[in-house]
């Protein structure tokens, strides 16, 4: 259970709105429904933030010495491991 109540798409000004539709558009391709992961909305709460870890996931994508599979079974065995619910 979070401790900040995450920033929902009709609270959140026309910009983070817009990067909320690129992140349900990602989370699109990788789960096969539009979802917005709690972790997004508690972040869009401080836009330098939110914007850093959009860089920070952006230059993680584009790393290519890793296969995309092994990237995300190492995502998925993180998330496991420490109990994350998203």
């Amino acid at each position: 259970m979070q401790r900040i109540k995450g920033l929902e798409p009709n609270e959140a000004g026309w910009w983070t709105r817009l990067v909320y539709w690129f992140i349900k558009r990602a989370m699109k391709k990788i789960t096969g429904r539009p979802s917005l992961p709690e972790p997004a909305k508690v972040t869009a709460h401080s836009w330098p933030l939110l914007k850093a870890v959009g860089q920070m996931e952006q230059g993680q994508t584009a790393a290519n010495s890793v296969p995309k599979s092994l990237k995300v079974l190492a995502s998925l065995k993180t998330s496991t491991l420490t109990g994350c619910p998203f």
